[in-house]
């Protein structure tokens, strides 16, 4: 069943959906930009013109509804993703939002002297949103995100965690298995509920192990849809947004601060030189783009042995503490690299939920009171 169901078989179906601007299919339009299945899961990606979210919502219902008819489809789910026609290649307006209006002209330096960036948008419903960050891969910053949620949460805050890694997603291994992302009434998509947190990723769109092999202008809006085209608060205010970035300082960190007011940003590295070269890089981007930096984390800052209990400084020892005094800011504390941090993370449930009252549950659960009271009382970062 499953070889029938080919890319070829679902794109001649998407030729029977007519595009409203170009009176042809979407796929002669151009306007298919991507289509995998597996499993009889189909995910079709179709790109809209800025400000037409309206006029295409119709058009991606007709999409599923065209490709569920086939044979051996389980499951089909079409999103929208908006980008620019302008020729100078300005970042788009989030599906189903208008553009937002432009800033002053910003400051020398930033933006090589093209247009400003749209002004941030608040999402309605979401109270406080915490970007983590770390310039380099492998840092443990994803690992970090889902404790620091699962610890703002046991705390008595509702939390709602954002993986903003379009190609590499890992948030949806993290919290666990479970029901796939729905639509409301209203066609927002509708967050999955993991350990009593929202939870949205690329990774429960996009069936696992496919490559997502996008263009800058689809990272930017694919972030901008999943912030603003998803219902967060569906059921209740959220206190914060924790928002997992990509490493590095590219498309989704820039679209992030271009597109919501950020709280602030915490940067997690481990000790070592190569790291905090890369750590400093993106405490630059965000000096850069006045976003506040609540503070630094030193993860993996010593090695436990599982074993003995002893203790290794690998990576060496104290080095984000002393880049943060450097920086002039807050140091949040140490995470050490120990077997079971890591594997809690690859089982879908975080330390801090699984072992409650363990040492390194208390770290993160530090960490994140220490967060929670600067950023009531205004003294964070």
């Amino acid at each position: 069943m499953f070889k029938k169901l080919s890319k070829k078989k679902i794109m001649d179906a998407l030729e029977t959906v007519i595009h409203p601007k170009t009176g042809t299919s979407v796929v002669t339009a151009g306007a298919i930009s991507d289509v995998s299945v597996k499993d009889a899961e189909v995910f079709v990606t179709l790109q809209i013109d800025q400000g037409t979210a309206g006029i295409m919502e119709g058009v991606r219902k007709k999409c599923d509804e065209a490709v569920e008819k086939l044979s051996g489809v389980k499951s089909v789910r079409t999103v929208m993703t908006a980008h620019s026609s302008a020729a100078n290649g300005a970042a788009p307006a989030p599906a189903g939002q208008n553009q937002a209006p432009k800033k002053p002209a910003p400051k020398k330096g930033f933006g090589h002297g093209k247009r400003p960036p749209p002004t941030p948008e608040p999402i309605k419903g979401i109270k406080r949103i915490i970007a983590v960050a770390s310039g380099k891969g492998g840092v443990g910053k994803s690992t970090t995100s889902i404790n620091l949620a699962a610890a703002f949460a046991a705390q008595g805050w509702k939390v709602g965690v954002f993986d903003c890694d379009i190609y590499g997603p890992s948030v949806q291994r993290m919290l666990g298995e479970g029901a796939k992302p729905e639509f409301t009434a209203e066609d927002m998509i509708r967050p999955v509920t993991r350990h009593g947190m929202k939870a949205m990723s690329m990774g429960y769109l996009v069936p696992e192990g496919r490559a997502t092999v996008w263009r800058g202008p689809m990272v930017i809006g694919a972030v901008q849809q999943l912030l603003h085209g998803v219902a967060w608060a569906e059921d209740g205010d959220l206190d914060v947004l924790i928002v997992d970035l990509p490493p590095g300082t590219g498309d989704a960190q820039l679209t992030l601060v271009q597109t919501v007011p950020l709280t602030g940003v915490i940067i997690v590295s481990t000790p070592q030189d190569i790291a905090l070269i890369d750590a400093r890089k993106a405490y630059d981007m965000f000096v850069k783009t006045e976003t506040p930096i609540l503070g630094m984390i030193e993860n993996m800052s010593t090695f436990i042995c599982p074993s003995c209990g002893e203790h290794t400084d690998i990576f060496g020892h104290g080095g984000a503490k002393e880049t943060a005094a450097e920086k002039d800011i807050p140091f949040l504390g140490e995470i050490p690299l120990h077997l079971d941090i890591r594997t809690h993370a690859d089982d879908g449930t975080p330390i801090v939920l699984a072992e409650p009252e363990g040492e390194h549950a208390k770290r993160y659960l530090d960490i994140a009171h220490k967060m929670m009271k600067g950023l009531m009382d205004g003294t964070a970062g």
